[in-house]
């Protein structure tokens, strides 16, 4: 286990994130576009200084959670850390595929998900999953691979979005966390992400041979993976930006606000909010996606801002907390993009592999032709499946 001494060692040694200047980013993109749960819990002891990883609870998952094809599955209550490497609770689930497991245990796949909500009552060992990642998902306990599902980490009820580094903490945690219950598991695995998650597993293969040495990292797969999040944000608030259709995309700020207000509270989101963008930003902490886009039905991004990002602390303070790094990658590292996804737009992940590539770390990229941010998923299949093979052989 890792102590949060040397947790804080591990950050100042092996990240190197770079602040990203709005027109460095536009630069960039311009070379790359050229080219209520019911269960009966088993509680473990409450330790004074919990290691990250530690159990606290286990119980049944309820049946709206169960991915098709498990054999066995539970959900798990376990300690991670924070961003500044604070103990804090995550809840996930354990997956396990039909059959014997093989010499060594099932291989491991932690798979870190994409925008639910922030509130408790929203993540995936609570509300289920859409029928997209349970395909996702049943498709790798086919292979032969076991599922360890984090919900991420919760703050007074609040998920740390797009906070990588909380994030990829939470996903690290929950294989210590899965292998100190469940006695089939191996020491092999693999981080899949996809959206919020895809950023969250790249940040998870920037860390994680060093935040956890004892486990054996294989590699990540990010599809849709969430990057330049700051850049972005600034340029959808601009007065110049053009109205979006895509009601998710118009309310993603409001999780990103809300977030970042509740991890770093300096940061105070009415400066910049029109009343009908107070309003959404406040259920942001309490009701999940697609209740989300029902507070103001039809609002858009001009609707919620009165004021752009670029103004006043939101980018000093953001690049902190969501810049992905563009170091510390030792394992191979396979990143999907759908060209016709308007979600995470293909531009912004081709700037980070290009950042990547600067940097030394040259991943597997797959684009998609055709493919939206959700048909990503499971389209890139043919591609992924193959690649992991490689990776847990």
């Amino acid at each position: 286990m890792v102590s949060s001494s040397q947790a804080v060692a591990e950050r100042q040694r092996g990240e190197q994130v770079k602040g990203r200047p709005i027109r460095r980013f536009l630069a960039v993109l311009a070379t790359t576009a050229a080219v209520g749960v019911s269960s009966v819990a088993v509680a473990v002891a409450d330790p004074a200084d919990p290691a990250p990883g530690t159990v606290v609870s286990t119980g049944p998952l309820p049946s709206v959670a169960e991915v098709p094809g498990a054999a066995k599955s539970q959900r798990v209550t376990y300690w991670t850390r924070t961003n500044n490497d604070a103990p804090a609770q995550s809840t996930g689930a354990i997956f396990l595929p039909a059959g014997s497991p093989p010499a060594g245990g099932w291989p491991v796949v932690s798979w870190e998900h994409g925008t639910v909500g922030l509130a408790d009552h929203c993540q995936p060992s609570v509300a289920g999953r859409i029928q997209r990642d349970n395909d996702y998902l049943s498709h790798w306990l086919g292979q032969g691979y076991a599922i360890v599902a984090t919900d991420y980490l919760s703050v007074n009820g609040v998920q740390p979005y797009l906070d990588g580094r909380a994030e990829a903490h939470s996903g690290i945690d929950m294989v210590r966390a899965a292998r100190s219950i469940e006695p089939s598991l191996s020491s092999k695995w693999v981080a899949i992400g996809q959206s919020q998650g895809g950023g969250a597993a790249v940040w998870t293969a920037s860390m994680a041979t060093r935040y956890a040495p004892e486990l054996d990292y294989r590699g990540a797969v990010a599809t849709g993976p969430a990057s330049h999040v700051v850049e972005e944000m600034i340029l959808a608030t601009s007065p110049a930006a053009p109205t979006i259709a895509n009601p998710h995309t118009n309310v993603y700020p409001a999780f990103v606000l809300a977030a970042l207000h509740s991890a770093r509270p300096d940061f105070e989101p009415d400066y910049y909010l029109t009343p009908r963008g107070k309003d959404v930003v406040r259920a942001a902490t309490t009701v999940c996606l697609d209740q989300l886009v029902d507070v103001h039905p039809g609002a858009t991004i001009k609707d919620l801002f009165a004021r752009p990002l670029s103004e006043g602390n939101f980018a000093e303070i953001g690049h902190q907390v969501f810049d992905v790094p563009v170091t510390g990658y030792d394992r191979p590292l396979f990143i999907g993009q759908g060209l016709a996804d308007t979600d995470v737009i293909a531009p912004g992940t081709m700037a980070l592999i290009a950042e990547l590539e600067a940097n030394g770390t040259h991943p597997e990229a797959h684009f998609y032709p055709g493919k939206d941010h959700s048909a990503t998923v499971n389209g890139s299949l043919p591609d992924s499946t193959p690649f992991v093979a490689r990776l847990l052989a």
